[in-house]
Formats: structure tokens, sequence, C-alpha cells
């Protein structure tokens, strides 16, 4: 994932620790905490939890589903604290430029990130798959600065409304050729069938569209736009226990209108339906909440220090652990233990093969080297 500028308060002296650590959390189950804890579960005998580590394949929602969102929506968290430089300063004209610059090369880097890391490098580009992650972070990164930049936060609001219910109104009146309006399945859904026309190379994780495909990148930039919302009020000149609340609030709202309208619009992570952004947005909310009440307001910071570790690394390890066999360096140094652990063997190799990458981590944070775009 992308490493953001991390917030200040609205006085801009203090560090919001809590973004920080939520966004280390979030990366925690990418970096190999989902294996760990799968791997728990099965030991424990409980398989309805090791499936909470797996995505949903079509229509439905599982914690997994939650990590990608919630990584999206701390980025556009971020943006109100660090574009606020560009927009306070006297002169309007020259800030924004200097704006326009540095998104423009973030998302350019993203994109570039993204296609490396799918394999841009091989120069086999039938075979490459052109949309992913960290391009569809850089997307929603992109449109979501513009709009702080550009829009006011009741613009932002509006822009946040219109491409939710927008994205509804094409699934739902624009029918794919050869099947009927609103056909939200695999085969007949209109956001598959652009991809098929308009994407070269390979799709993941379904072969009829992708993933992180084209027409579904409109609501991914609501979810951004949501974490924006959230930052807007987190530097509002209110209480901190107030923001909390706030937010706890929002979260209960956003729950309760996606859950309302997954009757109509089913929760799906891979058309990232508009209801999936409400209901992952509302679970986003209440982490925030709950990690800037504990570690900000209350101030129980130590902690969320593990957490911090990767929080303020994030794209290292997401890019190492594509190049370096971390699960081979695991059994190395933890075979011997591995192979006297019988049933928790799995649950050895999955906790040294996360520790590892924490360690990693650890290093680059003492020696104070950050890899950011």
């Amino acid at each position: 994932m992308v490493a953001v500028d991390g917030g200040e308060t609205s006085s801009g002296t203090q560090r919001l620790v809590s973004i920080d650590a939520l966004r280390g959390f979030d990366m925690l189950w990418i970096l190999g905490g989902g294996s760990l804890f799968k791997a728990l579960a099965v030991l424990c005998g409980q398989p309805g939890l090791a499936e909470q580590m797996e995505h949903v394949q079509w229509n439905g929602f599982r914690f997994y589903d939650l990590i990608f969102p919630t990584f999206l929506f701390i980025v556009g968290v971020v943006l109100p604290f660090s574009l606020s430089k560009y927009t306070s300063l006297d002169d309007a004209h020259q800030p924004h430029s200097r704006a326009y610059g540095r998104i423009i090369r973030r998302t350019l880097l993203l994109l570039v990130f993204g296609w490396i890391y799918n394999g841009l490098l091989q120069f086999d580009l039938a075979e490459m798959r052109w949309t992913g992650v960290l391009q569809r972070i850089g997307v929603g990164y992109f449109f979501a600065a513009m709009a702080v930049l550009l829009l006011s936060i009741r613009g932002q609001v509006l822009l946040f409304a219109t491409l939710l219910g927008g994205y509804w109104a094409v699934l739902r009146f624009v029918p794919a050729p050869g099947f009927a309006a609103y056909d939200l399945s695999m085969e007949g859904n209109l956001a598959g069938y652009i991809d098929r026309l308009l994407l070269p190379g390979k799709f993941c994780c379904y072969t009829l569209g992708d993933n992180e495909g084209l027409l579904s990148m409109l609501p991914a930039i609501s979810t951004a736009l949501l974490g924006v919302f959230a930052g807007h009020w987190l530097r509002s000149e209110r209480t901190p226990t107030a923001k909390a609340l706030g937010l706890a609030v929002a979260a209960v709202c956003c729950l309760t209108a996606g859950y309302c309208w997954s009757l109509n619009f089913p929760i799906n992570k891979v058309l990232w339906t508009s209801s999936f952004v409400l209901w992952a947005g509302g679970w986003s909310l209440a982490l925030l909440a709950c990690f800037y009440y504990v570690i900000d307001v209350m101030g129980f910071k130590r902690w969320a220090f593990v957490f911090i570790v990767i929080g303020m690394n994030p794209i290292t390890m997401y890019m190492l652990q594509q190049f370096v066999d971390f699960k081979t360096m695991a059994q190395f140094f933890a075979g011997g233990l591995v192979r006297y652990s019988g049933s928790a063997a799995p649950v050895v190799l999955a906790l040294t093969g996360v520790t590892l990458k924490w360690l990693v981590l650890l290093f680059l944070y003492r020696k104070k080297t950050f890899l950011r775009v």
C-alpha cells in the first residue's frame, strides 16, 4: 500500500498517532496476520472464524473484505491534513500549483509501482494485469485530493453522493449486451463487460472481469471521500471526545444505510457496490473512532507501537514481500520448531513469517527510513 502523510491536529503541531496505528493494524492482515489468524482458528477447531480471512466469492461480506477499503479510507482521512499547507497560505494560486504537481507525481508513482508489482518488468504485456490495488489507490487518491483542493465540503459531499447514486443508476438501467439491465451476476454485470471490452491482459480475481476494474473505480473514489469527511471532522475545533463520538455516530449511520441499500443493491466487493462502500465505510469509521479515542484522546499509545511500526512504512513491505521469499526464511529460522509442533506447525510458521517482516520494518523505523511516494 501507499505510504501517506500522517495526520496532525488542526493546530498543525501534533501528529494523530491513531491514523498511523490504524494503517498499521490494517496492513498487518496483509503482511501475514490473516494467515496467522486462520491457522489459529483451524487449530482451535473454528472453521467459521478461519473463513473470515478469505474474501467472499461474490455477494456478502467478511472481515478480509474490509482490509482494502479501510486502507483507501485512511488515504482519504489524511488528505485534509496533508493538503492544508497548500490551502491555508495567503497566495492561493502558487500553493495550488505546487499541490497539483505533488498529487500528479504521487498518482503516477502509484500506477508505476502497481504495474511493476503486477509484472511490468517481465515485458509480457499480454499476461500482465493492468489494474490492481496500488492502481486503485492512485486513482482514489487523485480524485479525492483534487476534490479537497477544488471543492467546498458541501461540494465534496455532493460528489460522494453522485458517484454512489450514479454507479447504481448505470448498473440499474444500462444492460451488458446479451443480458438484462441490473443483472449483477458474475456473467451478466456491466462492470465485467466493460473490463472485457477495454482492459488488455489478464484479470483478477474472476475470469469475467477484474476485481479492481474500470467502472468500479467510481464508487472506490467515494470510499476515499468518506475518509476525507472523517479527516475534516478530526481537523475541526470540536473537543476530542466529541470528535470520537461523531465518528461513532457516523459509523452507525453508514452501517444502517449500507444494510438498507443492500436489500436492493447487494454488498459486493468485486463490483464495489454503493452498499459495499457504505457498509465497509461504516466499519472503517468505527475502527477510526476506537483507535482515535483510545490513543489520541485517552493517551494509551504504547500498546499501538507494533502497529505504528507497520503503519509508518506500509509500501515498503507490500512491495518487498513480492520479491523476498519470507516463507522460506521462516522455514529456515523455525524449521526445527515446526517439526516438533505437531498440529500447531502452521501457527508457528505463520507467526515466524509475520515476526520477520515486522523486524525488517522495525529496523527501518529505528533508522528513520521510510519509503514514500
